[in-house]
């Protein structure tokens, strides 16, 4: 005796079956099926994987423009402090500025007056690039060195030319 294949097109119980769920016609095929389910998780990983690396930078580009805010509020509070008192302060806990960068870190500043030439930083041409004072960020990665062409200085955020530029040491010059 020959088997015959069940036929998929009706239910056991004769009713039409629908084609792509192999579900009773009527039953209200619920339900997605494995390549579907695949397909929607493919679509929504794909947009994530081109959004996120835009918030990221989103993310950076702001916590620098918050360092540079913040940098040229102190700038100014140093400036407003000599023209008051005739000189800078030796610290910024004199002007009541103990915050910290958008990294947690706080906000380098060396009074000329009272440092060492060696302690100054300096441009590419190793030169000190103010006059007056020191202030800078020391960035995303925590590190600095005093001449502003090493690489781990190319993140800071810097008060240069004596507040005619501040922004990343990367853009500067």
């Amino acid at each position: 005796m020959q088997r015959r294949s069940p036929n998929r097109l009706f239910s056991p119980d004769g009713r039409k079956r629908c084609q792509r769920h192999l579900c009773a016609v009527g039953e209200g095929c619920r339900g997605f099926t494995l390549v579907e389910l695949m397909i929607s998780c493919a679509i929504i990983l794909t947009i994530f994987g081109m959004a996120i690396p835009s918030a990221l930078s989103a993310i950076t580009a702001a916590k620098n423009a918050r360092a540079v805010g913040d940098i040229r509020a102190i700038g100014d509070d140093l400036n407003a402090y000599n023209a008051t008192n005739n000189q800078f302060p030796q610290f910024l806990a004199d002007i009541n500025d103990n915050y910290n960068d958008p990294w947690g870190n706080p906000y380098k500043y060396l009074n000329f007056a009272y440092a060492k030439p060696s302690q100054m930083r300096k441009n590419r041409f190793l030169f000190p690039f103010n006059t007056w004072f020191d202030l800078y960020s020391m960035g995303a990665d925590g590190k600095t060195q005093l001449g502003l062409t090493a690489p781990e200085s190319q993140d800071d955020i810097v008060w240069a030319n004596d507040g005619d530029y501040v922004g990343l040491v990367e853009d500067y010059e």
